[in-house]
Order: structure tokens, then sequence, then C-alpha cells
């Protein structure tokens, strides 16, 4: 019992109990202008058409990056520069939130579009400062957890705006929904308030720095060809994932499992598996490091996908045994990738621009969920499920390649500059 007591003592703390209502925060607007709203337009008989395009309302969260760096220059003056920007888009949240509920999506279409919008952007800004603020304010050692409990946070939100705003919506007008969901976002104030403040760093001292020095910054700290490399892994460390993701529910109703099937095991449970994988992920990432829990949640992460292909066997067609077993398999590795990889990401970012650089990085992981997965559909129609599976797993092989470059094994301590860090965490940040 010691060993799991002394995993577990890295979550008790007041940044955790903060970045759990943090999480929540991030999370709840995503579904509200996403399949929560698209239920309500269908329900309302809107064109089938425009609720397709209504996609395009989430573009801000693809976008951010650009205007990061305001957020890195700026410091509000209440509650410093990270907690202080929490506060103002979570306010805006509310009020923009609770604006829908006086929406009508059949008689006021554009109305509605635009403060969709408006939701997106306020929760991407959210995002960068939620991100940064995780990024400044946890230790090397607390990264996994930090990370494991956002996602917790944020996965429960998606729970309250997604499968409970529609429960009940059978029961009450989608107005009211709305506006208990605004009211909901008060957790996300009470985070913000009750979030200790990271140290204080110099900021940049203008906008045209706070836009250029990130890149500048990066690229000098980590080298020209090894940071080119970084960014590279970061574009291919979960491509095997993400090519699964793309098509794992098209693949559950091709060979007979019913929507109710896919909402409750393979959401349902699968959510529950992620999180727990996350968490897990998290608390031994604390005991092994970073750079070694990259090499093993990844090569289990890809090593997952095998579920997938025995459950595309024509004999186990239908068999919910495998069904259940893959999908808590898969989701748990996912999660402990994702905790390990989320990890690595704020380990890679100096705390005077982290809003920017993290924003920009996340963008890179966005081009492989987004851009580089798009022809899964293509490739699992000319090769037939199994091998799909299969092409996934190899698909993960470069990233992990690229590990030893970068991300060696037993690292050696290097020394990098992080600007209102004692020499002591200079060292430990040096160790990846």
């Amino acid at each position: 019992m010691k060993p799991i007591q002394s995993l577990l003592k890295v979550f008790e703390s007041r940044k955790m109990a903060a970045l759990l209502l943090l999480g929540f925060a991030s999370g709840l607007p995503l579904l509200l202008i996403g399949n929560t709203l698209k239920a309500w337009m269908t329900v309302e008989k809107v064109d089938l058409a425009a609720i397709g395009w209504f996609s395009l309302a989430s573009l801000p969260y693809s976008l951010k990056f650009l205007w990061s760096p305001f957020l890195d220059r700026f410091t509000p003056p209440f509650l410093g520069r990270r907690r202080g920007w929490l506060l103002i888009t979570q306010i805006a949240l509310i009020i923009a939130i609770a604006f829908m509920a006086f929406q009508q999506p059949k008689q006021a279409l554009q109305l509605l579009a635009i403060n969709a919008v408006v939701i997106a952007f306020l929760s991407a800004t959210q995002d960068i400062a939620s991100d940064a603020y995780r990024t400044d304010v946890l230790t090397e050692l607390e990264m996994g957890a930090g990370a494991a409990v956002f996602i917790l946070g944020y996965r429960i939100a998606l729970l309250i705006a997604g499968a409970l705003a529609l429960i009940l919506a059978d029961r009450i007008p989608w107005s009211s929904v709305y506006l208990l969901m605004a009211g909901v976002m008060i957790i996300g104030i009470l985070g913000s308030l009750f979030a200790p403040e990271p140290k204080e760093i110099t900021p940049p001292t203008s906008l045209a720095q706070a836009v250029i020095l990130p890149f500048g910054e990066f690229f000098q700290r980590r080298g020209v060809i090894s940071g080119f490399l970084v960014l590279l892994f970061i574009t291919l460390y979960k491509l095997g994932d993400a090519l699964l993701s793309n098509m794992a529910t098209p693949f559950l109703l091709t060979i007979g499992f019913t929507k109710t099937d896919i909402g409750a095991i393979q959401v349902g449970m699968g959510l529950i598996a992620t999180i727990v994988g996350a968490l897990a992920g998290g608390a031994i990432l604390s005991k092994i490091g970073i750079n070694r829990s990259l090499w093993i949640f990844g090569a289990l992460q890809a090593l997952s996908n095998i579920a997938y292909f025995v459950l595309a066997q024509p004999q186990f067609t239908k068999n919910y045994q495998l069904l259940v077993l893959t999908i808590n398999i898969e989701n748990f590795c996912g999660g402990l990738g994702t905790a390990a990889f989320v990890a690595f990401l704020m380990s890679l970012c100096n705390q005077r621009f982290s809003a920017t650089q993290y924003a920009l990085l996340s963008s890179l992981m966005a081009v492989s969920r987004d851009i580089l997965a798009a022809p899964a559909g293509s490739i699992a129609q000319s090769t037939g499920w199994p091998l799909f599976f299969l092409i996934t797993i190899v698909a993960a092989v470069p990233g992990l390649l690229l590990l030893p470059i970068f991300a060696p094994w037993n690292p050696k301590p290097v020394a990098i500059n992080r600007p209102g860090l004692d020499d002591e965490e200079d060292d430990i940040w040096g160790r990846n």
C-alpha cells in the first residue's frame, strides 16, 4: 500500500484542486457550441447543411496561437498575468453562454452563429491562459499529475455539457439548459480565485517581443536541428492514435454494433478508462520522469491498437466481451500517452512566453489530429479493417524513433536558463 500512497500524494495539493476546477471550466464550453448545440438545432428542424457548417464555429480553437502573445505581454490589474486573464474570460463566458438561452435557431441563425463564435473565441482564450498557468505553476515532478487532474476536470465537463445537458433538454426548455450551463461556469471562477499564484516572471516589454522572442528562445534553448526534430515529434507522437480514433466509430457500426452499444461502451466506458489512464500516467510520471514516460506510454499507446486488429477478425464479429476489453485497453493506454505528452509540452515552454509557446505547440498536435489523420477513411476503405489497424501501429513508430535524440532514456543534467528559476530548479528542468 505504501507505494500506492506515495504515488497518490502528488495529487494532494491546492494546485491540483485548482487545476481540476480549471480543467472543468476549459471543457464545459466545447460541446455547448458543438454536439449539444447541433442537437438543439436538429430539434428545431434547422437545415442539415447549415448544421454541418456550424463546425466552423470552433475554428478559434485552432487559431488561438494568433492572439496568445497578447496574453503573454499584458497583465490585468488583478490576480496576476495568468489568473487575471482566466477570470476575465470566465466572466465573459458566463455572459456569452447565458446569451445563448435567448437565441432562436430556426428564426435567427446568423445571431446564433455569431454567439457560438464568440463563445469559441472566449473559450480558446481561456485555454491559452489555463495552459500557460498550468505550465508556470507546476514543477517537473508535478507535471504528469497536473496534466492528469486537468484532463479529469475537462472530461467531467464534457459529461455535464454533453450527456447531462441532453438529458435535461428532454425535461426543460433548451433556454433553461443553457442558463444552467452558464451558471455551472462559476466553477471556473472559483478555480481562478482558489488557484495559487505562480512565481512572477517579467513579461515581454512589447507586443513585438511577445510575438518574436518565443520562437527565437525556443530554438536557442533546444538548438535549431533538435528544435525542428521536437516539432516533428509533436506532430507524429499521437498519429497512430489519431488515425484509429478517426475511424473507431465507423468501424464499430460497420461490424454490427448499435449506436446504443457505442454510446454506452465506447463513449461511457471509454471515458472512464481514459480518465483512469491519465491519472495513473500522472502518478507514474512523477516517479520515472517525463522522458521514460514518453517511451513506455508511447509504446503502450501504439501496441494497444492491436486490440482493434483482433476485434476486426471475422470470428469475433459482435463479440461484446472483446469490445469491452478493446475499448478499455485502447482508452487506458491513450490516457497514459496523453498525460506524458501534455507534461512534455509544458516542459518545453519558457515561463516568460508559456502562453504563446504552448499555444503553438498544441496547434502542431492538432495537425496530426485534424490533417494527417484525415485520409484514415480512404486508407481503411482501400486496405480493409484488419490491415488498417496494423497501419495505425506502424504510423506511431516514426514518432517513437525520434525519442533517443531529444528525450534519451537516461538523460544527462543540462542547465537551461528559465527566467525566474533558481539554480536548483534550472537543473531539474534540464533533466526534462
